[in-house]
């Protein structure tokens, strides 16, 4: 119970350190910043993935020890059991309408993939984050009828260190992809598949010879490197790149940054999306 209780206390830290990374990602840019402080999102949702490692999986893992050791009886197990019965529906509604959000943004994929694949950092720790907390209250709420209906307290030790093993784990998960997003991830690979589609879908370009794609936050910044047809002229050729580019961007509002440029066929190597 104690486990959890101090679990709940870091998820409210946490949704306040996301709170600050949503707005700090928001500011413009600046010379400073010239693409933006999209990527604070996910510094700020790392620092999310320690808490939930330090305070709340290693405390856990602590406190469990410590009870390993301990002789004292549970006591008013009934009211800890209350509480956790209402966690549990009122963490299962929270966890519901996350699911939902996942939902939206898998596009199909299972949540695995998703999982590994997602550049949403704030949705990506949500859902880890409500993921242990639901299976933490029905893990602290299990060690406790186990402790009541055999007397023996040992139930909620392991319970506890059971808890604290499953907070590490997500952490580590969580703070895994985190980290790839902070390095500099490409757009979602489902997204940069249907944004190579797309231009090689347009009448002006007839092979896209390369493109690179760059994640940051909620925006991204995109290169593409294309044979345009034959325009005759210059002048032209620039308002057909300007086509595609306003195309582009109607078709996909996450790309705020873009960089055409126009080669000869066969002279820049052939790529494709993995």
């Amino acid at each position: 119970m104690l486990a959890e209780t101090v679990h709940s206390f870091a998820d409210c830290g946490n949704q306040v350190l996301l709170l600050i990374g949503v707005r700090q990602s928001k500011r413009p840019p600046s010379p400073d910043y010239p693409l933006g402080y999209g990527k604070a999102i996910y510094f700020w949702s790392f620092l999310v993935a320690v808490m939930l490692f330090t305070v709340g999986g290693m405390f856990s893992l602590y406190e469990g020890i410590h009870k390993l050791h301990s002789t004292e009886p549970l006591k008013d197990w009934w009211w800890a059991a209350g509480v956790l019965v209402f966690g549990v529906i009122a963490e299962g509604i929270s966890m519901r309408a996350c699911l939902q959000e996942v939902a939206k943004a898998r596009g199909g994929r299972s949540l695995a993939r998703w999982f590994r694949e997602s550049r949403q950092g704030e949705l990506l720790v949500i859902f880890g984050e409500d993921l242990a907390a639901l299976l933490g209250l029905v893990l602290a709420l299990a060690a406790i009828l186990l402790t009541v209906l055999t007397g023996n307290p040992i139930w909620d030790a392991l319970g506890t260190i059971t808890i604290g093993v499953l907070l590490v784990v997500v952490a580590m998960f969580v703070a895994v992809e985190i980290k790839a997003m902070l390095i500099g991830q490409s757009m979602d690979p489902l997204r940069e598949r249907e944004l190579h589609a797309f231009l090689q879908a347009r009448p002006e370009v007839t092979q896209v010879l390369n493109l690179i794609t760059v994640q940051l936050g909620n925006d991204a910044m995109v290169s593409v490197q294309a044979h345009m047809r034959d325009t005759g002229s210059e002048t032209a050729l620039i308002a057909a790149i300007n086509a595609v580019e306003r195309g582009m961007k109607s078709t996909f509002p996450e790309i705020r940054w873009s960089f055409f440029e126009p080669d000869i066929k066969g002279e820049g190597p052939e790529s494709s999306p993995a």
